[in-house]
């Protein structure tokens, strides 16, 4: 199959199988691209849109989301996970109203100068918003391309992405670059999928040589296997006499960088030394503490078991708030920027052991 019979039976087959009424295909400009393209990086479609719709309410343009406050961001991604992602968002969109006049370019060098936009991130705002030529490489495409030229090797490395991306250059058309780009992404998602990949139905069966071969789940390679460390934490849920909680924020960077949390303390102490750990670290007096079933919450680089506590603060001898720390009835709390196992501790304890 040549390069024009791949982008023409692709399309075909968009034409009648793929997706053409996702909320960024209305009204499609680059911003209202952008923020897709940037939530749907580690996230599906179903999951994505309710964020979408309720992040475009809040944040129409790109003027909105620049000025906005932070935590206002982080609370509307809440849910989302990767927060840095958040954080760079609204970081790229106040790079835009300063450097660019509130207008994003058109080019694709200049919109990889902006946080959190990669080559193909910026190749689709091209496409979808302006329809020009661009090739995009997510992970769906990579699969469609690892699968139907056979690269060996997981696409993670250097290496097997330079081919990867040789391969999505010489497939892109020249016409009808937003419904390709669209149609190739949807052909991973819908049919050329990471497990039973429905190759019977899949339009590019009769080039694709990972089929020919019926060793289609073989592509593309997986990512080298690592065992992830474990830690552990306590985290104290203080509650005040007016019914507030303690809050912290968390540093810029890292786990949860930005967000609101609960106080933590070194797993080291036992439950009978909770009390002494809040007045020391934390300044409080408390009552006993009342355990709640801890979870594991597994981030990509560790496994993170949290024991949480639910402790009642008698006296405050330093805690005030400040940019660091608030105390703040639950709703005032909920509407903050919090980590989702956070939100559901304070709202449905008994659910956290699901997660």
């Amino acid at each position: 199959m040549t390069a024009d019979c791949f982008a023409e039976n692709l399309l075909k087959w968009y034409d009648q199988h793929g997706r053409h009424d996702l909320p960024w295909h209305h009204n499609r400009t680059a911003y209202r691209v952008w923020v897709s393209e940037i939530m749907l990086q580690q996230t599906q479609v179903a999951t994505v849109i309710p964020y979408y719709q309720a992040f475009m309410v809040r944040f129409p343009d790109v003027q909105s989301l620049a000025e906005a406050p932070t935590d206002d961001v982080l609370s509307h991604w809440s849910g989302l996970g990767y927060y840095a992602r958040a954080r760079n968002l609204q970081k790229a969109a106040r790079t835009v109203m300063e450097d660019f006049g509130g207008t994003f370019p058109a080019a694709q060098e200049e919109l990889e100068t902006l946080t959190g936009i990669g080559r193909s991130t910026a190749a689709a705002i091209v496409a979808q918003a302006y329809n020009k030529r661009a090739a995009i490489l997510d992970g769906n495409v990579k699969r469609v391309l690892a699968r139907y030229h056979a690269v060996p090797g997981w696409p993670g490395q250097a290496s097997v992405q330079k081919q990867l991306w040789v391969h999505a250059e010489a497939h892109t058309p020249n016409e009808r670059v937003r419904d390709y780009t669209q149609g190739i992404m949807d052909l991973g998602a819908l049919v050329c999928t990471r497990t039973r990949p429905a190759c019977e139905d899949c339009p590019l069966k009769k080039g694709c040589t990972a089929y020919a071969r019926g060793e289609a789940t073989l592509y593309p390679g997986s990512k080298p296997k690592k065992t992830k460390p474990e830690k552990t934490t306590w985290m104290v849920i203080l509650e005040d006499r007016d019914g507030r909680i303690l809050l912290e924020r968390r540093p810029p960077s890292g786990i949860w960088g930005g967000l609101w949390s609960l106080p933590e303390l070194d797993p080291a102490y036992g439950a009978d030394e909770l009390q002494d750990a809040c007045e020391r670290s934390l300044g409080v007096d408390c009552t006993e503490p009342e355990l709640i079933d801890g979870f594991r919450h597994t981030f990509s680089h560790y496994h993170l078991h949290i024991q949480p506590a639910r402790l009642n603060v008698t006296r405050q001898n330093t805690v005030k708030d400040d940019a660091h720390q608030k105390w703040l009835h639950r709703h005032e709390a909920l509407a903050l920027g919090l980590p989702a196992p956070i939100r559901t501790l304070l709202t449905s304890p008994e659910q956290v052991s699901l997660l």
